[in-house]
C-alpha cells in the first residue's frame, strides 16, 4: 500500500458525483499523492481559502458553479494553482474556454489513470518552472505594477508619458505608495533603460558623508580615504538616479545638487577639475516640498529644477479596487519566495482585507501578507492571519475633527502624534519605534527632525 509520508504533491478533487469522486481519490492515493475532496466550486474555493494545494483536478460540468467558474475564481485569487478540467463527451468546446480563461489543461472522462498521472505532473513541472524562473529573476516580482482601477491607470499613463522624455521628474505622495516601483518603471521605460538605475535614499545618508556618498573622493583625500570611491551620481552615468526622500537632503547638499543638476557637473574631493557626468534625475518626498520652501527648509530654485514633471502617487485608499489584485500578487511573490505552496484568498479574507484603511498603503498590505505567511505552520492565510490591527488613536492624538479640515494640516498633524505615540511605546529606542511606524529605521530620523521631536528619542 502506498504511503503518504512523501507526498508527491496535494491535490484538491473537485466533483459532484461521490462514486467518481471516490474513484479518483483512490487513484491518485494509489500513486502517493495527498488528496483532498470538494462537492461543488463553493465547498472547494471554502476549503483552498483554509488550506494551500499544489494543483486543483474538477470536472467542468457540475450543478450551480461549473469548472469554467472555478477557473475563474482561480486565475484572480491563486494563479500560480494549476488547474486540470475533466471533460464529458461532447463538451471539449466547453474545456478549450476553460484553456483561455487559465485552466493548464483537461482530460476526458473517465480519466485514464496513467493519462491522469503524466497531466498531473506535467502541470507540476511548468508551475515548478515558473517558480524557478521568478527566483532567477531575482526582484522581477515586486518590480510589477498591479492595479487596474482608474486612479492607478492615469498614474501608470502619467509615468509611461514622462519615461521618454529626459525631464526630471518629482513623484509625491504618501510612505508606502510605490513611488520607487514607479521610478524603476520610469527607467526601464527610457532611453536610458541600457545604463544604470542607481537608488540613493536621502534620509539615510549622515550629513558628515554626503559629499563622498553623492560625489565620491580621491584616495588620501581625507582621512581614512584608503581608496578611490565613485559618488552615486558617477556610478548612475548615462543612466537614471533615483533620490528617495529628497525633501531631507540637508540644506548644505541642495546646493550641489542644484549644480550637478543644472550644470551637469560636480566637484570630486581630491580632484582638480569638475568631473562632468549625464544623469537624468528621478526624485520622490512624502513631504510637501512646497511649505518646506516656506519654512526655509528646503532651497526654492532647488525645488522648481525638480518639479518639471510632477505625479501625485494614489494612496491605497483611494484605489480599493486594487486590493484583491494587489494580495494575490503578494501572496504568489511571497509564498515562491518561501518554497512554500501559494494559497488561495478566500473571501473572509478579502473582505477583512478590503475593509482596512491602509495607513501604511501598499507596503503595509505586502507586510501583512508576509508575516501571515511566515507565521503559519500550515503557509496559508484565513482572516486572523491577515486582518491588522484595528485602528487606533495614539496617546494624546487629536482626533477631533470640529476644527481645522485643512486635509495637508491635519495629516501632518497626524503623522507627528504617530511618531510621538511610536517614540513613546518603545521607550526611545529607535530601531522599534520605526518598527512599529512600519518604516526602515534609517528614515525616523528624517520625521524626528521634520517634527522636532529628536530629544523624544534621546
Amino acid at each position: 500500500m502506498a504511503t503518504r509520508k512523501n507526498p508527491r504533491a496535494r491535490v484538491l478533487v473537485v466533483e459532484d458525483e461521490s462514486y467518481v469522486r471516490q474513484s479518483l481519490l483512490d487513484v491518485l492515493r494509489a500513486r502517493d499523492y495527498e488528496v483532498e475532496s470538494a462537492a461543488s466550486v463553493a465547498e472547494a474555493l471554502a476549503w483552498l481559502a483554509r488550506s494551500p494545494v499544489d494543483v486543483v483536478l474538477t470536472d467542468l460540468k457540475m450543478p450551480g458553479q461549473d469548472g469554467r467558474e472555478l477557473v475563474r475564481r482561480m486565475q484572480a485569487t491563486a494563479p500560480d494553482v494549476p488547474v486540470v478540467v475533466l471533460t464529458g463527451h461532447g463538451t471539449i468546446a466547453s474545456a478549450v474556454e476553460c484553456l483561455k480563461a487559465g485552466a493548464s489543461d483537461y482530460l476526458p472522462k473517465p480519466a485514464d489513470p496513467d493519462a491522469l498521472e503524466v497531466t498531473l505532473e506535467r502541470a507540476l513541472a511548468a508551475r515548478a518552472l515558473r517558480r524557478e524562473v521568478a527566483v532567477l529573476r531575482g526582484t522581477s516580482a515586486a518590480d510589477t505594477a498591479v492595479g487596474g482601477s482608474l486612479a492607478w491607470r492615469r498614474t501608470m499613463s502619467m509615468v509611461e508619458a514622462a519615461a521618454g522624455a529626459d525631464s526630471t521628474l518629482l513623484l509625491t505622495g504618501e510612505s508606502g505608495t510605490g513611488k520607487e516601483l514607479l521610478a524603476r518603471l520610469a527607467h526601464r521605460a527610457s532611453p536610458r533603460a541600457a545604463g544604470p538605475y542607481v537608488r540613493v535614499n536621502c534620509a539615510a545618508v549622515p550629513l558628515e558623508m554626503w559629499e563622498s556618498e553623492f560625489f565620491g573622493h580621491r584616495k588620501g583625500s581625507f582621512t581614512g580615504a584608503g581608496a578611490d570611491r565613485e559618488g552615486r551620481f558617477q556610478l548612475a552615468d548615462r543612466g537614471t538616479l533615483f533620490l528617495d526622500e529628497v525633501g531631507a537632503m540637508p540644506h548644505a547638499g541642495q546646493a550641489k545638487l542644484l549644480r550637478v543638476i543644472q550644470d551637469g557637473e560636480f566637484d570630486r574631493l581630491g580632484d582638480e577639475r569638475p568631473t562632468r557626468v549625464d544623469v537624468r534625475i528621478v526624485a520622490a518626498t512624502n513631504s510637501d516640498l512646497g511649505a518646506e520652501v516656506a519654512a526655509g527648509r528646503f532651497r526654492s530654485d532647488l525645488y522648481y529644477r525638480l518639479d518639471v514633471v510632477r505625479i501625485e502617487v494614489p494612496p491605497l485608499r483611494d484605489r480599493p479596487e486594487d486590493i484583491d489584485a494587489l494580495a494575490a500578487h503578494f501572496v504568489q511573490e511571497i509564498a515562491t519566495r518561501l518554497g512554500r505552496p501559494v494559497p488561495v484568498l478566500g473571501a473572509e479574507v478579502l473582505d477583512r482585507l478590503r475593509a482596512y484603511s491602509w495607513p501604511g498603503n501598499v507596503r503595509e498590505l505586502r507586510n501583512v501578507i508576509e508575516r501571515a505567511l511566515i507565521l503559519s505552520p500550515r503557509g496559508s492565510l484565513d482572516a486572523l492571519d491577515v486582518a491588522p490591527a484595528a485602528s487606533a488613536a495614539p496617546a494624546g492624538g487629536d482626533t477631533d475633527v470640529s476644527g481645522e479640515l485643512n486635509l495637508r494640516t491635519a495629516l501632518t498633524r497626524l503623522e507627528k502624534d504617530l511618531v510621538r505615540e511610536a517614540v513613546r511605546r518603545s521607550g526611545g529606542l529607535r530601531k522599534e519605534a520605526a518598527r512599529l511606524l512600519g518604516i526602515d529605521a534609517r528614515n525616523l530620523g528624517y520625521y524626528l527632525r521634520k517634527h522636532h521631536l529628536d530629544a523624544d528619542a534621546e
